[in-house]
C-alpha cells in the first residue's frame, strides 16, 4: 500500500512539476495570440463593458463581482474553449485574478503551458492597444 500511495504521490508531483506559468507582457501576448494561442478574459460582464476586450479574447468570469468563484464550474466552459495540453493566455484588469486561474490550471486542472498578462487589460489598455466591444449576452 505504501509503495502504491508513494507511485501516485511521484506522478502527480512530476505532473505539477510540468505545469508551466509564464508571466507575459503586451508585444508577447500579441504574438502568441496572432500564432492561434486561446485568449481568455476572466473578468466580469461589467468590466468587458467598460473596458472593452482583446480582439478575438474569449469572455469567461472567473471570479464575480462578488469576489467568489467556482473553478470547477469555470473549468466546465474553459475546457469548451482550449484542452489540458493547449497553451492559453488569461487576462484580467491587473493580472492578479487571472494569476489565480492560471495556478489553478496548472496546479489542479492539468493545464501545462498557461500564460498571465501581467498588467491586465489595464496595461494593454494603456499602451494604445486594440479593444472592441465585447459580443452581447
Amino acid at each position: 500500500m505504501n509503495k502504491l500511495l508513494f507511485a501516485a504521490f511521484f506522478c502527480l508531483s512530476a505532473l505539477a512539476a510540468r505545469a508551466e506559468i509564464v508571466t507575459i507582457g503586451n508585444a508577447e501576448l500579441a504574438r502568441l495570440a496572432a500564432r492561434g494561442v486561446p485568449v481568455i478574459d476572466v473578468r466580469t460582464e461589467k468590466e468587458w463593458k467598460e473596458t472593452g476586450v482583446i480582439p478575438g479574447s474569449r469572455l469567461i468570469t472567473y471570479f464575480d463581482e462578488n469576489g467568489k468563484s467556482n473553478p470547477p464550474q469555470w473549468l466546465e466552459k474553459f475546457k469548451a474553449v482550449a484542452a489540458p495540453g493547449q497553451p492559453v493566455i488569461l487576462v484580467c484588469r491587473s493580472g492578479r485574478r487571472s494569476a489565480a486561474a492560471t495556478q489553478f490550471l496548472a496546479e489542479q486542472a492539468g493545464y501545462k503551458t498557461v500564460y498571465n498578462v501581467g498588467q491586465g487589460i489595464n496595461g494593454w489598455v494603456a499602451e494604445g492597444r486594440a479593444v472592441v466591444a465585447p459580443p452581447l449576452r
